[in-house]
Protein backbone atom coordinates (compact mmCIF):
# COMPACT_ATOMS: atom_id res chain seq x y z
CA UNK A 1 0.00 0.00 0.00
CA UNK A 2 3.21 2.22 1.10
CA UNK A 3 6.25 1.86 -0.90
CA UNK A 4 9.64 3.94 0.08
CA UNK A 5 12.36 3.57 -2.85
CA UNK A 6 16.23 4.85 -2.35
CA UNK A 7 14.81 7.59 0.44
CA UNK A 8 17.89 9.65 1.95
CA UNK A 9 17.25 12.26 4.25
CA UNK A 10 19.94 15.30 5.09
CA UNK A 11 19.81 18.42 7.31
CA UNK A 12 23.06 20.65 6.48
CA UNK A 13 25.97 17.98 7.03
CA UNK A 14 23.66 15.72 9.02
CA UNK A 15 22.46 12.09 7.68
CA UNK A 16 20.06 10.87 9.22
CA UNK A 17 19.26 7.82 6.80
CA UNK A 18 20.06 7.08 3.09
CA UNK A 19 19.25 4.64 0.59
CA UNK A 20 15.67 3.12 2.40
CA UNK A 21 13.73 1.04 0.58
CA UNK A 22 10.81 -0.96 2.38
CA UNK A 23 6.59 -1.87 1.49
CA UNK A 24 4.61 -1.22 4.01
CA UNK A 25 1.30 -4.17 3.31
CA UNK A 26 -2.15 -3.95 4.20
CA UNK A 27 -3.37 -5.33 7.16
CA UNK A 28 0.40 -4.72 9.07
CA UNK A 29 0.65 -2.29 11.80
CA UNK A 30 4.56 -0.97 12.30
CA UNK A 31 5.94 0.50 15.09
CA UNK A 32 8.89 3.35 13.72
CA UNK A 33 11.25 2.87 16.59
CA UNK A 34 14.79 4.45 17.43
CA UNK A 35 17.15 6.20 19.70
CA UNK A 36 16.48 10.16 20.24
CA UNK A 37 17.36 11.82 17.19
CA UNK A 38 17.84 8.84 14.91
CA UNK A 39 14.89 10.65 12.81
CA UNK A 40 11.53 8.21 13.24
CA UNK A 41 9.44 11.69 13.34
CA UNK A 42 11.51 12.91 10.43
CA UNK A 43 10.71 9.66 8.56
CA UNK A 44 6.98 9.77 9.76
CA UNK A 45 6.68 13.36 8.18
CA UNK A 46 8.46 12.41 5.04
CA UNK A 47 5.59 9.36 4.61
CA UNK A 48 2.55 11.52 5.61
CA UNK A 49 4.10 13.89 3.07
CA UNK A 50 4.14 16.87 5.54
CA UNK A 51 8.09 17.19 4.03
CA UNK A 52 10.02 16.37 1.28
CA UNK A 53 13.19 13.92 1.42
CA UNK A 54 16.58 14.99 0.17
CA UNK A 55 16.16 12.44 -2.69
CA UNK A 56 14.08 8.92 -2.92
CA UNK A 57 9.99 8.94 -3.40
CA UNK A 58 7.18 7.66 -1.38
CA UNK A 59 4.25 6.06 -3.46
CA UNK A 60 0.69 5.72 -1.58
CA UNK A 61 -1.35 3.42 -3.36
CA UNK A 62 -4.30 5.20 -5.72
CA UNK A 63 -7.45 6.02 -3.83
CA UNK A 64 -6.47 5.04 -0.76
CA UNK A 65 -7.44 7.21 3.10
CA UNK A 66 -4.91 8.51 4.76
CA UNK A 67 -4.88 10.03 8.29
CA UNK A 68 -2.29 11.88 10.18
CA UNK A 69 -2.66 12.57 13.56
CA UNK A 70 -2.43 15.99 14.11
CA UNK A 71 -0.38 17.29 16.78
CA UNK A 72 -1.12 21.38 16.92
CA UNK A 73 -4.06 21.04 20.01
CA UNK A 74 -4.92 24.68 19.40
CA UNK A 75 -6.33 24.32 15.93
CA UNK A 76 -9.91 23.77 16.29
CA UNK A 77 -10.24 26.56 19.07
CA UNK A 78 -13.61 27.53 17.69
CA UNK A 79 -14.99 24.53 16.56
CA UNK A 80 -17.68 22.35 18.75
CA UNK A 81 -15.95 18.57 20.23
CA UNK A 82 -18.32 17.52 17.54
CA UNK A 83 -17.14 19.55 14.13
CA UNK A 84 -13.38 19.09 15.10
CA UNK A 85 -14.19 15.22 14.93
CA UNK A 86 -16.02 15.84 11.81
CA UNK A 87 -13.20 17.79 10.18
CA UNK A 88 -11.25 14.81 9.55
CA UNK A 89 -12.99 13.55 7.17
CA UNK A 90 -12.80 17.39 5.31
CA UNK A 91 -15.09 16.78 2.08
CA UNK A 92 -17.94 15.55 4.35
CA UNK A 93 -17.43 18.55 6.77
CA UNK A 94 -17.41 21.22 4.37
CA UNK A 95 -20.47 19.39 2.49
CA UNK A 96 -22.59 19.22 5.65
CA UNK A 97 -21.54 22.98 6.62
CA UNK A 98 -22.48 24.53 3.51
CA UNK A 99 -25.51 22.71 3.21
CA UNK A 100 -26.87 23.88 6.11
CA UNK A 101 -25.76 27.66 5.18
CA UNK A 102 -27.94 26.89 2.13
CA UNK A 103 -30.64 25.82 4.35
CA UNK A 104 -30.53 28.90 6.76
CA UNK A 105 -30.12 31.29 3.86
CA UNK A 106 -30.71 30.37 0.55
CA UNK A 107 -33.40 31.07 -1.82
CA UNK A 108 -35.32 27.74 -3.12
CA UNK A 109 -36.62 29.83 -5.56
CA UNK A 110 -33.09 29.92 -7.15
CA UNK A 111 -32.54 26.35 -9.80
CA UNK A 112 -28.69 27.34 -8.55
CA UNK A 113 -28.96 27.05 -5.08
CA UNK A 114 -31.36 23.36 -5.56
CA UNK A 115 -29.28 21.99 -8.31
CA UNK A 116 -26.05 22.82 -5.48
CA UNK A 117 -28.46 21.16 -2.16
CA UNK A 118 -28.26 17.78 -4.85
CA UNK A 119 -24.45 18.03 -5.43
CA UNK A 120 -23.93 18.08 -1.42
CA UNK A 121 -27.01 15.42 -0.94
CA UNK A 122 -24.16 13.45 -3.52
CA UNK A 123 -21.32 13.94 -1.39
CA UNK A 124 -22.96 13.22 1.66
CA UNK A 125 -24.41 10.43 0.55
CA UNK A 126 -20.37 8.89 -0.62
CA UNK A 127 -18.84 10.02 1.84
CA UNK A 128 -21.70 9.01 4.70
CA UNK A 129 -23.86 6.31 2.70
CA UNK A 130 -25.63 5.36 5.86
CA UNK A 131 -26.43 8.89 7.41
CA UNK A 132 -24.65 7.62 11.00
CA UNK A 133 -22.08 10.47 11.09
CA UNK A 134 -23.84 12.03 13.99
CA UNK A 135 -24.08 8.43 15.83
CA UNK A 136 -20.47 7.44 15.13
CA UNK A 137 -19.21 10.66 16.49
CA UNK A 138 -21.26 10.83 19.18
CA UNK A 139 -20.11 6.92 20.30
CA UNK A 140 -16.21 8.06 19.59
CA UNK A 141 -16.66 11.00 21.57
CA UNK A 142 -18.55 8.97 24.80
CA UNK A 143 -15.84 6.11 24.61
CA UNK A 144 -12.89 8.93 25.25
CA UNK A 145 -14.65 10.13 28.24
CA UNK A 146 -16.88 12.92 26.90
CA UNK A 147 -20.43 13.25 27.47
CA UNK A 148 -23.43 14.34 25.25
CA UNK A 149 -23.48 16.87 27.03
CA UNK A 150 -19.63 18.83 25.80
CA UNK A 151 -20.30 17.67 22.33
CA UNK A 152 -21.64 20.76 21.31
CA UNK A 153 -18.98 22.87 23.58
CA UNK A 154 -16.00 24.58 21.55
CA UNK A 155 -12.44 23.37 21.60
CA UNK A 156 -11.00 25.89 23.35
CA UNK A 157 -12.96 25.32 26.93
CA UNK A 158 -10.87 22.08 26.91
CA UNK A 159 -7.33 20.91 28.65
CA UNK A 160 -4.20 20.16 26.73
CA UNK A 161 -5.03 16.55 27.34
CA UNK A 162 -8.28 16.51 26.23
CA UNK A 163 -7.70 18.72 23.10
CA UNK A 164 -5.25 16.08 22.21
CA UNK A 165 -8.34 13.08 22.52
CA UNK A 166 -10.21 15.06 20.25
CA UNK A 167 -7.40 15.56 17.72
CA UNK A 168 -7.18 11.17 18.29
CA UNK A 169 -11.00 10.83 17.59
CA UNK A 170 -10.51 13.42 14.64
CA UNK A 171 -7.88 11.18 12.42
CA UNK A 172 -9.60 7.81 13.37
CA UNK A 173 -13.43 8.51 12.65
CA UNK A 174 -13.39 8.43 9.13
CA UNK A 175 -11.32 4.71 9.71
CA UNK A 176 -8.13 6.07 7.00
CA UNK A 177 -6.75 2.68 4.75
CA UNK A 178 -3.14 4.85 5.46
CA UNK A 179 -2.75 5.83 9.48
CA UNK A 180 0.51 7.75 10.73
CA UNK A 181 0.35 8.29 14.13
CA UNK A 182 3.34 10.38 16.44
CA UNK A 183 3.34 9.59 19.86
CA UNK A 184 -0.75 8.78 20.36
CA UNK A 185 -0.95 8.42 24.13
CA UNK A 186 1.03 11.11 24.69
CA UNK A 187 -1.32 12.97 27.93
CA UNK A 188 -3.62 9.57 27.29
CA UNK A 189 -4.81 7.95 30.51
CA UNK A 190 -4.57 4.67 31.35
CA UNK A 191 -8.70 4.13 30.36
CA UNK A 192 -7.92 6.06 26.94
CA UNK A 193 -5.19 4.31 25.99
CA UNK A 194 -6.88 1.22 26.36
CA UNK A 195 -9.47 2.38 24.18
CA UNK A 196 -6.99 3.41 21.31
CA UNK A 197 -5.78 0.12 21.54
CA UNK A 198 -9.04 -1.77 20.78
CA UNK A 199 -9.07 0.93 17.69
CA UNK A 200 -5.87 0.36 16.37
CA UNK A 201 -6.06 -3.65 16.77
CA UNK A 202 -9.11 -3.82 14.40
CA UNK A 203 -7.43 -1.46 11.72
CA UNK A 204 -7.57 -3.30 8.44
CA UNK A 205 -5.03 -1.44 6.49
CA UNK A 206 -1.29 -0.03 7.15
CA UNK A 207 -0.56 1.51 9.69
CA UNK A 208 2.78 3.34 10.89
CA UNK A 209 3.11 4.33 14.81
CA UNK A 210 5.74 5.95 17.24
CA UNK A 211 5.38 5.42 20.68
CA UNK A 212 7.42 5.44 23.70
CA UNK A 213 4.94 3.20 25.41
CA UNK A 214 6.28 -0.20 25.76
CA UNK A 215 2.89 -2.11 26.69
CA UNK A 216 0.88 -0.15 23.54
CA UNK A 217 3.78 -1.13 21.02
CA UNK A 218 3.19 -5.00 22.22
CA UNK A 219 -0.47 -4.64 22.06
CA UNK A 220 -1.33 -2.71 18.78
CA UNK A 221 2.26 -3.50 16.41
CA UNK A 222 2.52 -6.68 14.19
CA UNK A 223 6.12 -5.19 12.82
CA UNK A 224 9.14 -2.73 14.22
CA UNK A 225 10.66 -0.79 11.58
CA UNK A 226 14.15 0.41 13.69
CA UNK A 227 16.10 3.22 12.93
CA UNK A 228 19.24 2.49 13.56
CA UNK A 229 22.96 2.94 11.62
CA UNK A 230 21.11 5.19 9.16
CA UNK A 231 19.19 2.36 8.10
CA UNK A 232 15.40 1.28 8.76
CA UNK A 233 15.69 -2.59 9.41
CA UNK A 234 11.97 -4.16 9.30
CA UNK A 235 11.04 -6.80 11.99
CA UNK A 236 8.65 -9.12 12.27
CA UNK A 237 6.51 -9.15 15.86
CA UNK A 238 6.06 -6.71 18.77
CA UNK A 239 8.38 -4.66 20.61
CA UNK A 240 9.64 -7.43 22.80
CA UNK A 241 9.88 -10.03 19.91
CA UNK A 242 12.20 -7.41 18.53
CA UNK A 243 14.02 -6.61 21.74
CA UNK A 244 15.26 -10.57 21.61
CA UNK A 245 16.19 -10.62 18.62
CA UNK A 246 18.30 -7.73 18.06
CA UNK A 247 20.07 -8.25 21.27
CA UNK A 248 20.85 -12.05 20.22
CA UNK A 249 22.15 -10.23 17.14
CA UNK A 250 23.76 -7.47 18.89
CA UNK A 251 25.53 -10.09 20.97
CA UNK A 252 26.46 -12.17 17.68
CA UNK A 253 27.78 -9.16 15.68
CA UNK A 254 29.99 -8.29 19.74
CA UNK A 255 31.19 -11.99 19.23
CA UNK A 256 32.08 -11.22 15.38
CA UNK A 257 33.99 -7.85 16.63
CA UNK A 258 35.79 -9.52 19.02
CA UNK A 259 37.20 -12.44 16.81
CA UNK A 260 38.00 -10.01 13.98
CA UNK A 261 39.65 -7.46 16.13
CA UNK A 262 41.89 -10.75 18.35
CA UNK A 263 43.28 -11.24 14.89
CA UNK A 264 43.90 -8.18 13.62
CA UNK A 265 45.83 -7.47 16.39
CA UNK A 266 47.70 -10.82 15.71
CA UNK A 267 48.54 -9.87 12.12
CA UNK A 268 49.38 -6.49 13.29
CA UNK A 269 51.59 -7.71 15.72
CA UNK A 270 53.33 -10.58 13.27
CA UNK A 271 53.86 -7.62 10.71
CA UNK A 272 55.77 -6.00 13.06
CA UNK A 273 58.01 -7.85 13.99
CA UNK A 274 59.29 -9.52 10.68
CA UNK A 275 58.40 -6.47 7.98
CA UNK A 276 62.11 -5.81 8.54
CA UNK A 277 63.20 -9.93 8.48
CA UNK A 278 64.04 -10.64 5.08
CA UNK A 279 63.46 -14.35 5.58
CA UNK A 280 60.17 -13.74 6.78
CA UNK A 281 59.02 -10.94 4.13
CA UNK A 282 56.66 -12.71 2.14
CA UNK A 283 54.85 -13.95 5.07
CA UNK A 284 54.15 -10.53 6.66
CA UNK A 285 53.49 -8.94 2.78
CA UNK A 286 51.13 -11.98 2.79
CA UNK A 287 49.54 -10.76 6.19
CA UNK A 288 49.57 -7.24 5.57
CA UNK A 289 47.12 -7.99 2.77
CA UNK A 290 44.76 -9.99 5.04
CA UNK A 291 45.27 -7.04 7.44
CA UNK A 292 43.84 -4.74 4.89
CA UNK A 293 40.80 -6.81 3.90
CA UNK A 294 39.85 -7.41 7.36
CA UNK A 295 37.22 -5.11 7.72
CA UNK A 296 35.87 -3.88 11.18
CA UNK A 297 33.84 -1.12 10.42
CA UNK A 298 30.78 -3.21 9.49
CA UNK A 299 30.74 -5.15 12.44
CA UNK A 300 28.53 -2.26 14.43
CA UNK A 301 26.84 -1.90 17.91
CA UNK A 302 23.08 -0.13 18.17
CA UNK A 303 23.38 3.95 18.13
CA UNK A 304 21.34 2.97 20.97
CA UNK A 305 22.59 3.43 24.66
CA UNK A 306 20.98 2.74 27.68
CA UNK A 307 20.96 4.94 30.69
CA UNK A 308 21.83 3.39 34.01
CA UNK A 309 19.14 4.85 36.70
CA UNK A 310 20.52 3.74 40.31
CA UNK A 311 18.49 5.02 43.33
CA UNK A 312 20.60 4.76 46.44
CA UNK A 313 18.89 5.65 49.88
CA UNK A 314 21.12 8.08 52.01
CA UNK A 315 19.84 6.71 55.08
CA UNK A 316 17.56 3.53 56.02
CA UNK A 317 13.50 4.55 56.96
CA UNK A 318 12.29 3.47 60.10
CA UNK A 319 8.52 2.52 61.38
CA UNK A 320 6.98 6.00 60.15
CA UNK A 321 6.95 6.76 57.20
CA UNK A 322 3.98 9.22 56.02
CA UNK A 323 0.44 8.94 56.46
CA UNK A 324 -2.18 11.37 54.77
CA UNK A 325 -5.55 12.35 56.59
CA UNK A 326 -8.50 13.81 55.02
CA UNK A 327 -7.07 15.73 52.35
CA UNK A 328 -9.71 18.11 50.75
CA UNK A 329 -9.00 20.70 48.07
CA UNK A 330 -11.36 22.51 45.61
CA UNK A 331 -10.67 24.79 42.70
CA UNK A 332 -13.50 27.52 43.17
CA UNK A 333 -16.70 24.98 42.74
CA UNK A 334 -15.00 22.08 42.06
CA UNK A 335 -13.37 20.00 44.84
CA UNK A 336 -11.22 17.94 43.06
CA UNK A 337 -9.50 15.72 46.32
CA UNK A 338 -12.53 14.73 49.00
CA UNK A 339 -11.54 13.27 52.18
CA UNK A 340 -8.06 11.22 50.86
CA UNK A 341 -6.60 9.22 53.65
CA UNK A 342 -3.93 6.88 53.05
CA UNK A 343 -0.85 5.03 55.59
CA UNK A 344 2.34 4.38 54.17
CA UNK A 345 3.92 1.51 55.45
CA UNK A 346 7.52 1.08 54.85
CA UNK A 347 8.28 -1.26 51.47
CA UNK A 348 5.35 0.10 49.54
CA UNK A 349 5.92 1.19 45.94
CA UNK A 350 2.92 2.97 44.90
CA UNK A 351 1.38 3.77 41.67
CA UNK A 352 -1.13 7.00 41.63
CA UNK A 353 -3.56 6.91 38.93
CA UNK A 354 -6.55 7.69 37.34
CA UNK A 355 -8.46 9.90 34.87
CA UNK A 356 -6.72 13.33 33.71
CA UNK A 357 -7.41 16.27 35.79
CA UNK A 358 -8.48 13.81 39.20
CA UNK A 359 -6.63 15.34 41.04
CA UNK A 360 -2.95 13.34 40.84
CA UNK A 361 -1.03 16.41 40.38
CA UNK A 362 -2.57 18.13 42.97
CA UNK A 363 -2.00 15.47 45.38
CA UNK A 364 1.66 15.30 44.86
CA UNK A 365 2.14 18.77 45.16
CA UNK A 366 0.06 18.85 48.66
CA UNK A 367 2.04 15.86 49.95
CA UNK A 368 5.44 17.71 48.99
CA UNK A 369 3.77 20.74 50.52
CA UNK A 370 4.08 22.84 47.87
CA UNK A 371 0.58 23.42 47.68
CA UNK A 372 -1.60 24.40 50.33
CA UNK A 373 -4.69 22.16 50.95
CA UNK A 374 -7.92 22.83 52.33
CA UNK A 375 -8.25 20.28 55.06
CA UNK A 376 -6.32 17.20 56.63
CA UNK A 377 -2.87 16.87 57.23
CA UNK A 378 0.82 15.41 56.00
CA UNK A 379 2.41 13.50 58.48
CA UNK A 380 6.01 12.27 57.26
CA UNK A 381 8.25 10.05 59.91
CA UNK A 382 11.21 11.76 61.36
CA UNK A 383 13.18 9.58 59.19
CA UNK A 384 12.00 10.13 55.84
CA UNK A 385 14.03 12.21 53.40
CA UNK A 386 11.40 13.14 50.38
CA UNK A 387 12.68 13.74 46.59
CA UNK A 388 10.70 15.01 43.76
CA UNK A 389 10.72 14.81 40.72
CA UNK A 390 7.53 17.40 39.55
CA UNK A 391 5.54 17.18 36.49
CA UNK A 392 6.58 20.44 35.27
CA UNK A 393 10.44 19.85 35.29
CA UNK A 394 11.08 20.71 31.77
CA UNK A 395 9.90 24.54 32.72
CA UNK A 396 12.00 24.50 36.06
CA UNK A 397 15.83 23.28 34.24
CA UNK A 398 16.26 26.99 32.82
CA UNK A 399 19.43 29.10 32.59
CA UNK A 400 22.63 29.68 31.34
CA UNK A 401 24.48 27.09 33.49
CA UNK A 402 26.64 24.10 32.43
CA UNK A 403 24.81 20.73 33.37
CA UNK A 404 27.26 19.79 36.15
CA UNK A 405 27.09 23.49 37.77
CA UNK A 406 23.35 23.25 37.06
CA UNK A 407 23.59 20.29 39.65
CA UNK A 408 25.84 21.59 42.14
CA UNK A 409 23.54 24.60 42.75
CA UNK A 410 21.58 22.28 44.49
CA UNK A 411 24.57 21.22 47.25
CA UNK A 412 28.10 22.59 46.96
CA UNK A 413 29.16 19.89 48.89
CA UNK A 414 28.68 17.96 46.41
CA UNK A 415 31.34 15.94 44.69
CA UNK A 416 32.16 17.06 41.51
CA UNK A 417 33.15 13.53 40.23
CA UNK A 418 30.21 12.10 41.86
CA UNK A 419 28.19 14.91 39.76
CA UNK A 420 30.25 13.82 36.76
CA UNK A 421 29.58 10.28 36.99
CA UNK A 422 25.88 10.69 37.68
CA UNK A 423 25.43 12.62 34.48
CA UNK A 424 27.79 10.20 32.66
CA UNK A 425 25.29 6.96 33.53
CA UNK A 426 22.33 9.30 31.97
CA UNK A 427 24.22 9.89 29.02
CA UNK A 428 25.98 13.19 29.44
CA UNK A 429 29.61 12.41 29.04
CA UNK A 430 32.61 14.46 28.06
CA UNK A 431 32.35 17.77 26.71
CA UNK A 432 28.06 17.06 27.15
CA UNK A 433 27.79 18.19 31.02
CA UNK A 434 29.40 21.46 29.60
CA UNK A 435 26.49 22.06 27.22
CA UNK A 436 23.77 25.08 29.02
CA UNK A 437 21.06 23.78 30.50
CA UNK A 438 18.93 25.87 27.74
CA UNK A 439 20.19 23.84 25.12
CA UNK A 440 18.51 20.73 26.33
CA UNK A 441 15.61 18.85 24.41
CA UNK A 442 13.00 17.85 26.89
CA UNK A 443 14.05 14.47 26.85
CA UNK A 444 17.53 15.55 28.36
CA UNK A 445 15.95 17.82 30.78
CA UNK A 446 13.70 14.96 31.87
CA UNK A 447 17.43 12.79 32.48
CA UNK A 448 18.99 15.84 34.09
CA UNK A 449 15.82 15.84 36.36
CA UNK A 450 15.99 12.40 37.50
CA UNK A 451 20.28 12.78 37.73
CA UNK A 452 19.33 15.63 40.35
CA UNK A 453 17.47 13.07 42.02
CA UNK A 454 20.08 10.27 42.14
CA UNK A 455 22.07 12.58 43.44
CA UNK A 456 19.91 13.84 46.08
CA UNK A 457 19.77 10.29 47.82
CA UNK A 458 16.11 10.82 49.23
CA UNK A 459 14.50 7.72 50.50
CA UNK A 460 11.43 8.60 49.56
CA UNK A 461 10.69 9.21 45.96
CA UNK A 462 7.62 11.05 44.61
CA UNK A 463 7.57 11.58 41.33
CA UNK A 464 5.48 13.33 38.98
CA UNK A 465 4.91 11.69 35.21
CA UNK A 466 8.56 10.85 35.30
CA UNK A 467 8.21 9.24 31.89
CA UNK A 468 7.48 12.05 29.50
CA UNK A 469 9.87 13.18 26.72
CA UNK A 470 11.96 9.77 27.76
CA UNK A 471 12.51 7.00 24.99
CA UNK A 472 11.85 3.23 25.38
CA UNK A 473 15.01 2.43 26.76
CA UNK A 474 15.34 5.37 29.45
CA UNK A 475 11.98 4.04 30.70
CA UNK A 476 13.00 0.84 30.84
CA UNK A 477 16.01 1.92 33.24
CA UNK A 478 13.58 3.87 35.12
CA UNK A 479 11.40 1.32 35.91
CA UNK A 480 14.39 -1.00 36.90
CA UNK A 481 15.57 1.59 39.10
CA UNK A 482 12.54 2.10 41.03
CA UNK A 483 12.20 -1.62 41.75
CA UNK A 484 15.68 -2.16 42.62
CA UNK A 485 15.37 0.97 45.49
CA UNK A 486 15.22 0.37 48.69
CA UNK A 487 13.02 3.15 49.67
CA UNK A 488 9.55 4.17 49.06
CA UNK A 489 7.64 5.29 46.16
CA UNK A 490 4.89 7.57 44.83
CA UNK A 491 4.84 7.83 41.59
CA UNK A 492 2.21 9.35 38.90
CA UNK A 493 2.35 7.22 35.02
CA UNK A 494 0.46 6.17 32.32
CA UNK A 495 2.36 4.03 31.15
CA UNK A 496 1.62 0.38 32.13
CA UNK A 497 4.82 -0.70 31.40
CA UNK A 498 6.72 1.33 34.13
CA UNK A 499 3.76 0.35 36.79
CA UNK A 500 4.25 -3.33 36.25
CA UNK A 501 7.71 -3.08 36.72
CA UNK A 502 8.17 -1.12 40.50
CA UNK A 503 4.19 -1.12 41.58
CA UNK A 504 3.28 -2.82 44.93
CA UNK A 505 -0.11 -1.34 45.62
CA UNK A 506 -2.03 0.97 43.32
CA UNK A 507 -4.15 3.90 44.62
CA UNK A 508 -6.50 5.54 42.01
CA UNK A 509 -8.11 8.52 42.06
CA UNK A 510 -11.50 9.26 41.04
CA UNK A 511 -13.43 11.97 39.11
CA UNK A 512 -15.73 12.61 42.07
CA UNK A 513 -12.35 12.96 44.13
CA UNK A 514 -12.36 9.81 45.78
CA UNK A 515 -10.30 7.36 45.82
CA UNK A 516 -9.73 3.67 45.63
CA UNK A 517 -6.82 1.76 47.77
CA UNK A 518 -5.69 -1.50 46.41
CA UNK A 519 -2.54 -3.10 47.67
CA UNK A 520 -0.84 -5.48 45.29
CA UNK A 521 0.07 -4.76 41.61
CA UNK A 522 -1.44 -3.30 38.81
CA UNK A 523 -2.37 -6.85 37.23
CA UNK A 524 -4.19 -8.15 40.42
CA UNK A 525 -5.81 -4.40 40.41
CA UNK A 526 -7.04 -4.69 36.97
CA UNK A 527 -8.40 -8.10 37.63
CA UNK A 528 -10.14 -7.14 40.65
CA UNK A 529 -11.85 -3.99 39.37
CA UNK A 530 -12.53 -5.37 36.06
CA UNK A 531 -10.29 -2.35 34.48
Amino acid sequence: MVEVNNLTMRFSHQLLFENINLKLDKGKRYGLIGANGAGKTTFLKILSRQIEATSGNISIENGLRVGVLGQNQYAFEDYTLKDAVMYGNKRLYDAIKEKEHLYATGDFDDDKVNDRLAELEIICAEEDPTYEVDVNIEKILASLGFPVSMHESLMSELTGGDKFKILLAQVLYPKPDVLFLDEPTNNLDLEAISWLEEQLIRHEGTMVVISHDRHFLNAVVTNILDVDFKKIREFTGNYDEWYLAANLIAKQQEMDRDKKLKEKEELEAFVRRFSANASKAKQATSRQKRLEKLDIADIQTSSRRDPSIVFRAGRDIGNEVLEVEGIEKSYGDQKVLHSISFKVEKGDKIALIGHNGVGKTTLCNIIMEQLEKDAGTIKWGATIIPSYFPQNTTDMITGDLQLFEWLQQYDAKKDLDEIRKCLGRMLFSGEEQKKSVSQLSGGEKHRIGLSKMMLEKGNFLVLDEPNNHLDLEAIIALGEGLFKFSGNVICVTHDRELIDAFANRIIELHPDGTMTDFKGDYEAFRETYGR
